[in-house]
């Protein structure tokens, strides 16, 4: 397949010691030669000796104790600040953030949809999962219900009519259209 003797001839070439230029050498070994030994510079030293010393650490166990607390903590904020936006906080970031006494303000939904077998809640407080928040009809007269514990902020969502028709909320604001080409609603809960 290849030239075994073109092989051969190839593999001696790069065998052979390289020849360097005596000049180009030297040129090189005085620039070497000229260049301050920066071991010897007090500055040098002092820096290097301070990586290299191994200072002692003495931490009293309620210091320690601080520490790890604090290791925690910053660890559950970071994780719920680089969450994405639609993530839920984690259980044990959502305990940390809101006190056991104050819970989440209850928000009604209603929406006028006669003929309609069935209306679920859908946004991205519950994934916009159509069965996650079934709503209820009040009286049979075509109006639907539902009442939905949400921390503060601001939600989108819509109505899903017998599972195949999306309605926004024509009693609330506009959301801008989700990547699919659909209208939303908005609704802002709390002071944000």
């Amino acid at each position: 397949m290849y030239d075994d003797e073109l092989i051969e001839r190839a593999i001696e070439t790069l065998r052979e010691p390289v020849r360097m230029n005596a000049a180009l050498d030297a040129r090189v070994m005085a620039e070497i030669a000229r260049a301050p030994d920066r071991r010897r510079d007090p500055r040098w030293r002092a820096a290097v000796s301070w990586f290299v010393r191994r200072p002692a650490v003495r931490l009293s166990p309620l210091t320690t104790l601080a520490v790890a607390a604090g290791i925690v903590l910053v660890t559950l904020v970071g994780r719920a600040w680089m969450a994405p936006a639609g993530d839920a906080p984690t259980t044990a970031m959502a305990a940390l953030a809101t006190p056991a006494a104050v819970a989440a303000p209850a928000v009604q939904f209603v929406v006028v949809v006669r003929e309609a077998s069935s209306v679920a809640l859908v946004g991205d407080f519950n994934d916009w999962d159509d069965s996650a928040t079934p709503m209820a009809p009040v009286a049979g007269n075509g109006v639907w219900t539902v009442t939905v514990p949400l921390a503060a902020g601001r939600y989108r969502y819509s109505f899903l009519v017998d599972g195949l028709t999306w309605l926004p909320d024509p009693a609330a604001p506009r959301a801008l259209d989700d990547d699919f080409g659909r209208a939303n609603s908005v609704v802002t809960v709390g002071g944000t």
